[in-house]
């Protein structure tokens, strides 16, 4: 597999990496274990349980660490480029005519098939994430908690990671027969894998742990990370909109467990009432764009970067200023990403033999089958009903959508799409091209 094969399978990923987290995970499964065999199951789920624990997508991150260990340093990072290009052009360009012109309408109808379709790709995509992780009747115990604590009590995602990690580490040792054991992976099977077969062969040396590499990749990776917020800085001044977001987005970087369903109540409140980069109710129309583009739904954040730096330009023209606003957010947002996975990354593979660390891990994979179950119900809820509202009997909490907002032809497009996934099994990029077109047409035939 060579480095430009590899790229422009990278770049297909990157352009069909709809539906959020699940559906990108499902998405990457399907392309790179099932259909091109560059990684084995087990090593994908190890990776993937890595990537669970970390801040910020955890589906960016595991294609990062998969193009890392197929091309080194080079491979990771044009796999974590290309899967956030695609949805930073296609945002950019909708913030521009959000700030310039306020044509959502003309938007909407664009993405409105688009938003449909990505009902059924994540459905799927739980369902295929669920078969892989829910073995053994504890597994499914563990996501079923999960899902009960995230959807009934609003736990915390982190508290519901470290939970899954204790049950994992201690029923690994009490009762290991109902606890996933470490996968059996014959000679002939790694053969059959890219990276197992170039792992058999001693090429991955690039994967051993190494403490003088560590050091070398935090200082370059740190130095990325501030080194533009210096600079900004200096140009601009420490009380410019530039640098405030700079340092926002650095902090919410380091702190998004769980994705950007979990911290985005925190972004909206900051950036609403604190910054005022926000009016209320522009932040659902950003989660709306994330939603409904490319790449990681914590792009929502470019949106709000674009935002506050378009109403607070300084000395420059604003749509300039939303420009450099936009690129600053994604800059420090994702930085951290490569190096939480070029720093923890040969550690983690060098620990794939652990029986202790794979019961742990595994239980998080389950759990995060409950927590992107919640996730998909959320959004589909938001996606079906127009008011969507909440109610509080005891410590339960409950999303209560109103009936009568019902919207019917996103109900009968996602329907279409289901039948096309699953029935039809036309693939993603076919059913979401197809359902986008007749949302369109529906738009059209509606408004003439």
């Amino acid at each position: 597999m060579t480095f430009a094969q590899a790229t422009r399978v990278w770049a297909r990923i990157g352009l069909l990496s709809f539906g959020g987290p699940a559906g990108q995970i499902a998405l990457m499964h399907k392309e790179l274990v099932e259909r091109r065999k560059w990684i084995s199951e087990s090593r994908f789920l190890h990776a993937l349980n890595y990537c669970m624990l970390l801040p910020g997508p955890e589906a960016q991150q595991l294609a990062t660490y998969i193009g890392w260990l197929m091309h080194r340093t080079k491979g990771g990072l044009v796999a974590g480029m290309l899967f956030v290009l695609p949805g930073f052009l296609a945002i950019l360009v909708m913030s521009l005519l959000y700030a310039g012109f306020q044509d959502v309408p003309a938007i909407a109808a664009i993405f409105f098939g688009l938003k449909a379709a990505v009902l059924a790709v994540v459905v799927e995509a739980v369902l295929r994430i669920g078969k892989r992780a829910l073995k053994t009747q504890a597994m499914f115990a563990i996501a079923a908690l999960a899902f009960a604590a995230i959807f009934f009590f609003a736990v915390p995602f982190p508290l519901i990671v470290l939970g899954a990690a204790v049950i994992g580490i201690v029923g690994g040792r009490v009762a290991p027969k109902s606890f996933p054991s470490l996968p059996k992976v014959s000679a002939e099977e790694r053969e059959q894998t890219v990276i197992d077969a170039m792992m058999t062969r001693g090429e991955l040396t690039h994967a051993l742990p190494s403490r003088s590499r560590a050091v070398k990749v935090l200082v370059v990776c740190l130095v990325l990370w501030f080194a533009p917020l210096a600079a900004l800085m200096l140009v601009f001044g420490s009380a410019s909109v530039f640098v405030e977001e700079g340092f926002f987005f650095s902090k919410a970087a380091v702190v998004t467990f769980g994705g950007a369903y979990a911290v985005l109540a925190y972004i909206a409140q900051r950036a609403v009432e604190s910054y005022g980069w926000l009016r209320p109710g522009e932040m659902l129309d950003g989660l709306g764009m994330a939603e409904t583009t490319p790449g990681p739904l914590i792009m929502v954040v470019q949106f709000v970067g674009f935002m506050g730096a378009f109403r607070n330009p300084g000395a420059l023209p604003p749509m300039v200023a939303g420009v450099l606003g936009s690129v600053v957010t994604v800059w420090v947002t994702f930085v951290p990403c490569f190096l939480w996975i070029f720093l923890g990354a040969p550690y983690i593979e060098a620990l794939r033999g652990n029986r202790t660390l794979h019961s742990a891990l595994s239980c998080i994979t389950a759990a995060i089958v409950g927590v992107v179950l919640n996730l998909s119900l959320w959004f589909a809820v938001h996606a079906l009903f127009t008011t969507v509202g909440t109610e509080q009997l005891g410590p339960f909490h409950f999303l209560v959508p109103d009936v009568s907002t019902l919207n019917l032809p996103t109900l009968v497009l996602g329907i279409l799409a289901a039948v096309a996934l699953f029935a039809v099994k036309l693939g993603v990029g076919k059913t979401l091209g197809a359902v986008t077109a007749l949302g369109l047409i529906w738009k059209l035939v509606e408004r003439a």
